[in-house]
């Protein structure tokens, strides 16, 4: 924790005056400088690296903003594919309405927009996906327009430095922290001013352990002078997540594997995964209901324990060797696939965990069964 440091508030025209540039004198000096959308004024682009940045962190982030922009170097280019590449590019990057309400975004922009990013506040927030914040990151970054965010780090920083209590998430502490944002936003240096937040959030002023001596805000920090850094922002109220089970039905036939294409809407939408029954189900009773096909049981494999914003999940992952496999029971939405096939597909983290594992289980028999031929 920060140690207390002494002396008297800053008044607030002073940190008015003094905010903005300190805050870009430090970006210049220690900030980030060599990430892979820093060096763009292409609005898809930056758009692109702004939602993928939603709740993800930035070295996760990186492999998959290059290979996305790699596959669909332009906004025409996402507009025009199928879902189910963009979903499998994004698979394994998580939020998966993300990438739907990407591709939507760049439909919308191309049919209502003739394909070019808009430029105000209110046609970007339009966009499915795109809330405030991100608007005006879009904005500062692409168009160097003067418009305030509030993201997470944002947040953490305003907070601190003019001493705001209370939960971020509440309306009134929400409302207070925007007003900060919009009263320090500087008239010049834009897109440093705003680079320098970001920058100073992630690196600095962070959630455990800020390094306070290096903060070029420091003497303007109303949460440093009064000895609670480590108090704010205060954090949401916690409450007990519901833990859920589910047994996920690994059908295996000649090698292959069967996947179904999930509903577009809800958890994983859009994604394919193995069937799922309740936990506890009589898998063999289960396949013959849904499928009518031949089963033996196999082993199961080691439980999958999953975390959503609402609820914990533990998936449980019972394969399955199909015997006899009804002409009847081959469905739109169901795909049998290969195991490595399957992991370059739009498949979420834990289908592609037990991929993984059937993936490396083969090899292992294989392997042994080499040796065994020696």
């Amino acid at each position: 924790m920060a140690a207390k440091t002494p002396g008297t508030r800053v008044a607030p025209i002073r940190v008015a005056a003094e905010f903005a540039p300190a805050l870009i004198a430090w970006q210049k000096r220690d900030g980030r400088h060599d990430l892979p959308w820093q060096n763009t004024r292409d609005p898809y682009a930056v758009w692109l690296s702004e939602i993928m940045l939603q709740q993800t962190q930035v070295a996760a982030v990186i492999p998959y903003y290059e290979r996305f922009l790699a596959r669909f170097p332009t906004l025409s280019a996402l507009a025009t594919a199928p879902l189910d590449d963009v979903l499998a590019l994004w698979s394994g990057l998580g939020y998966y309405s993300r990438a739907r309400n990407l591709h939507r975004a760049a439909q919308t922009v191309a049919e209502q927009h003739h394909g070019r990013f808009p430029e105000t506040l209110d046609a970007v927030m339009a966009l499915p996906g795109i809330g405030r914040s991100t608007a005006a990151a879009i904005l500062v970054f692409a168009f160097g327009q003067r418009s305030a965010i509030l993201d997470g780090n944002v947040k953490r920083v305003l907070a601190r430095v003019r001493g705001i209590a209370g939960y971020p998430g509440e309306p009134a502490v929400a409302a207070q922290l925007w007003r900060e944002a919009e009263a320090l936003l500087p008239e010049t240096g834009l897109r440093q001013y705003t680079q320098g937040l970001m920058d100073l959030g992630a690196t600095v002023c962070t959630r455990r352990n800020p390094n306070c001596t290096a903060c070029p805000l420091s003497r303007m920090c109303i949460a440093l002078q009064t000895n609670r850094v480590a108090a704010l922002p205060v954090p949401k109220p916690r409450k007990p997540l519901p833990q859920r089970r589910t047994l996920m039905l690994v059908l295996q036939r000649a090698g292959d594997i069967l996947l179904e294409k999930r509903p577009a809407t809800g958890i994983w939408g859009g994604l394919w995964c193995f069937p799922e029954e309740e936990a506890g189900a009589d898998a063999v009773a289960a396949c013959a209901r849904r499928y009518g096909a031949e089963v033996e049981l196999r082993d199961p494999l080691p439980t999958i324990a999953h975390g959503f914003t609402h609820f914990n999940l533990d998936i449980l992952p019972q394969p399955v060797t199909v015997a006899a496999w009804p002409q009847r029971a081959e469905e739109p939405g169901c795909l049998w696939i290969s195991p490595d096939d399957a992991l370059r597909a739009a498949v979420p983290k834990p289908v592609r965990d037990i991929l993984e594992q059937l993936i490396g289980n083969r090899r292992g028999r294989a392997g042994a069964d080499r040796g065994i031929k020696r």
